[in-house]
């Protein structure tokens, strides 16, 4: 809104010339960044408080570590808080006729609902076991993904048709390859791979919206790159005019991110949810499809992707093949609690880890 009526004002009275601060990405990605998190430390307290009243509460699930029951009655779906910050700042200073803009915000939407609903089952049967089941999930996320892919392989797509089903990786100039229409499984498995990873990587406190932080701020690097003529030339990458748009939203994300930080670090105040870390995985791989950096994820959300094997290597491989754990606990926080180190070590130091992997993926952009 901010932006449409800023350009309109600027081109029809002299004296608001300095309005034209609304042409320029960097100054839309400051103000949304700052509108976000504004709007989280103004809602999140009476949020709060509401969750407590309606009595939805986190459900504690069984893992094996004692100390996850410290944290029984702490209210859930706060991945509430982020979309509507997100989408508030959106509306005051993003340009809602780009295309980038609508994919992203469709996704963030789409995977959020299917959190919403799975944290509401939780709450109304009293169990964090027993959301919607595993199934039910995967139809759903996989419906939301495959019209994402059919759109953005679409005459509607962001993208042009000669870039859109070519495949990138780290380090190589030209793409590798030409996936045609097996580009629609792929984009499917890629949304359903990563959105779940966040969500099983939301287990302690803070430890999810730190890492999708760093992971959204180097993904804004790569929109504002791509989205540039003169920068994406330079640096060998595909010119996606438009695709700059992304960097407000990324910063819209940042700015909520932190704003839900406040709230969320150790001892939470309010968890994401599903709501959150459902909503957050669908938008984190949705962006890295449409600049074409979905080979980059493995090293950017490395620490996401680890998460999830274990997780799955010890439940699908272990537990079901083999009848027995090969680690500890799954996924990989749980199991480092196991030994010993406390919940705040753990996040602090995978944390760390995941601020390590962001800066090497940012280091491919040049290093190509």
């Amino acid at each position: 809104m901010l932006f449409k009526l800023g350009k309109y004002l600027f081109l029809h009275f002299e004296s608001l010339s300095f309005l034209r601060l609304v042409n320029y990405i960097s100054f839309r990605s400051i103000m949304a960044a700052l509108t976000a998190t504004i709007f989280l430390f103004c809602f999140s307290r009476p949020f709060i408080i509401y969750m407590h009243r309606r009595s939805f509460l986190d459900q504690v699930r069984e893992t094996g570590i004692s100390s996850a029951f410290d944290k029984k009655g702490t209210p859930t779906m706060g991945g509430i808080l982020i979309i509507g910050a997100i989408l508030t700042s959106l509306f005051l200073w993003g340009d809602w006729s780009n295309r980038f803009l609508i994919f992203v915000v469709t996704s963030l939407i789409g995977f959020g609902l299917i959190g919403l609903l799975d944290d509401i089952v939780k709450t109304t049967r009293r169990s964090g076991d027993k959301g919607i089941s595993e199934g039910l999930k995967f139809l759903l996320e996989g419906i939301v993904a495959i019209g994402f892919a059919l759109a953005y392989l679409s005459p509607f797509s962001p993208l042009p048709s000669s870039v859109s089903s070519l495949l990138y990786v780290p380090f190589v100039k030209h793409p590798v390859a030409d996936l045609g229409y097996l580009y629609v499984p792929f984009i499917v498995f890629f949304i359903v791979l990563v959105a779940n990873a966040v969500n099983i990587t939301d287990g302690l406190d803070g430890l999810a919206i730190t890492p999708s932080i760093f992971v959204m701020a180097v993904l804004g690097v790569f929109a504002y790159v791509e989205g540039n003529v003169i920068y994406s030339a330079y640096l060998n990458y595909p010119y996606l005019r438009g695709a700059g748009e992304l960097t407000v939203f990324g910063a819209a994300f940042v700015g909520a991110g932190l704003g839900f930080l406040w709230y969320n670090s150790y001892p939470a105040q309010i968890f994401m949810g599903d709501t959150g870390s459902l909503a957050i995985g669908g938008t984190l791989a949705s962006i890295c499809v449409l600049l074409k950096q979905e080979m980059l994820f493995p090293i950017l959300g490395g620490l996401f992707l680890a998460e999830a094997l274990t997780s799955q290597i010890q439940d699908k491989i272990g537990v079901r093949w083999l009848g027995r754990r090969i680690f500890y606990r799954a996924p990989l926080h749980h199991d480092l609690q196991y030994q010993g180190i406390a919940e705040t070590k753990v996040v602090i130091r995978l944390w760390i880890v995941s601020g390590i992997l962001a800066l090497i993926a940012l280091a491919t952009i040049k290093l190509r």
